[in-house]
């Protein structure tokens, strides 16, 4: 698969726009923490004990295992047979870094090289991106889509989008989101062509299960975040907080939305938390949902590949003794 070449004026349009959220974040970030007492953030954080700590590694490695569940799902979906084991092994690993290090670099980049050293072809792991982009969005969607529409997010009176901009944000989203299981159920072309390219419509029940498994993992990580917070907001909020902040931080485009999670739970939840029970429970979060993920992932990349290079070896070894005359 080529990706399109980017202008130079378009790659410095995405960097112009990044640093510009960066300062506008850094400013914002000053704005909201600049008499905080880091003396109860730490308080906060050792507050924290051993059985909540575990249950926050659960809910964390549950998220990831569902995650997972996207690639065996896209396995059906573009018809290879690596074995579950070796899919779930490369999606847990690639997640962790795609969340870490953004799509590109971690997710999509990654997921080719090791699909393709287990012997997969670039449209096959095209094929398993796709489903797996799709199951994702579709999800959050859904969810998203349904709070906002019901108005269980409550917007600052300063913000330029304001309620009725955000209920109808979702509407749209919950339009998007029955167009795409009407397509799947009812278009009579399951191929459609592009050029060169082509699509092939999944079923209308892979369809919701891509809608199950995409709302839920974007339900487990408002649940840890839940967990991790002393009793206040409902879990609705804290749901509809994360959902719009990790809007905020694809628009920014800053890898793991580092500071953007942060800036839109301080400015959305501070009348219902202190400021250092928040920045306590998003830095766990951050420990337990970004940092030991990856740090796992890193040991199991070099794992995948060791094996990957010897499950290449065998077979190149083998097609060598099937050449050899009898």
């Amino acid at each position: 698969m080529k990706f399109p070449v980017q202008g130079p004026w378009l790659r410095w349009g995405k960097r112009l726009l990044t640093l510009f959220f960066l300062i506008l974040l850094a400013v914002l970030l000053y704005m909201l923490l600049r008499n905080q007492d880091w003396g109860e953030v730490r308080q906060a954080l050792t507050a924290y004990s051993g059985q909540t700590l575990l249950v926050g590694v659960l809910l964390a490695a549950a998220s990831y295992l569902l995650f997972a569940c996207y690639d065996l799902l896209a396995r059906r979906y573009s018809r290879h047979r690596l074995p579950t084991q070796q899919v779930l092994g490369v999606a847990m690993v690639c997640y962790a870094f795609n969340l870490n290090f953004t799509t590109w670099i971690g997710g999509m980049a990654m997921r080719y090289r090791l699909y393709m050293r287990l012997g997969l072809s670039a449209s096959t792991v095209t094929r398993i991106l796709s489903l797996g982009l799709l199951t994702n969005w579709i999800g959050y969607m859904a969810l998203a889509g349904s709070l906002f529409a019901l108005r269980l997010v409550q917007l600052p009176e300063s913000w330029a989008l304001g309620m009725s901009g955000l209920q109808l944000l979702g509407f749209a989203m919950l339009v998007l989101v029955s167009a795409y299981i009407g397509i799947c159920a009812f278009a009579h072309q399951r191929v459609w062509h592009f050029g060169e390219r082509s699509i092939t419509l999944p079923s209308a029940g892979m369809a919701l299960l891509q809608l199950c498994l995409g709302a839920a993992n974007w339900s487990l990580m408002a649940a840890l975040i839940h967990w991790l917070l002393p009793e206040g907001a409902t879990y609705a909020s804290v749901l509809g907080v994360l959902l719009i902040s990790c809007m905020a931080a694809v628009v920014a485009h800053i890898p793991a939305g580092l500071g953007v999670l942060e800036a839109v739970f301080l400015a959305l939840l501070q009348h219902q938390y202190s400021h250092a029970s928040l920045i306590a429970a998003l830095l766990v979060y951050r420990v337990l949902y970004y940092l030991l993920p990856l740090a796992l992932a890193s040991i199991s990349y070099l794992v995948l590949e060791k094996r990957a290079r010897t499950l290449r070896q065998q077979g190149q070894q083998s097609g060598a003794r099937e050449g050899l005359p009898g």
